[in-house]
């Protein structure tokens, strides 16, 4: 059993910055065999994949956030980061850590984990 908490959302005005953190609990071996990633939902639209990253450390990004937004993972405090910049009124949203549900498979497929969600709006 994994657990996802997150931390780090807020209101920014247009052009800021935040970072979103999440906390995996859970097995050591096991966590840091998973994919990890951000999903992002706002009000009256789908659930969207931000960016996710292997448990090799490969990256991936939806379109509208490449060359804005940066993900990582530090595997010794078990922590996914999710670094926002230059970030515009369209990214509000709330923002879910999420994990995938089996070894060495990417979260964008069925994320087997999620958190809790933490909000993130952006002003104009």
């Amino acid at each position: 059993q994994v657990q996802l908490v997150e931390s780090g959302g807020g209101l920014v005005q247009a052009g800021g910055s935040l970072r979103l953190s999440c906390a995996a609990s859970g097995i050591k071996f096991v966590i840091d065999a998973l994919g990890l990633g951000w999903y992002r939902q706002a009000p009256g639209k789908q659930r969207e994949l931000v960016a996710d990253i292997t448990s090799g450390g490969t990256t991936n990004y939806a379109d509208p956030v490449k060359g804005r937004f940066a993900i990582s993972r530090d595997n010794a405090k078990n922590t996914v980061y999710l670094q926002m910049n230059s970030l515009k009124p369209e990214d509000t949203a709330v923002y879910y850590c999420a994990a995938s549900g089996r070894p060495f498979m990417r979260v964008s497929g069925t994320p087997g984990y999620w958190g809790q969600g933490t909000q993130v709006t952006v002003s104009s």
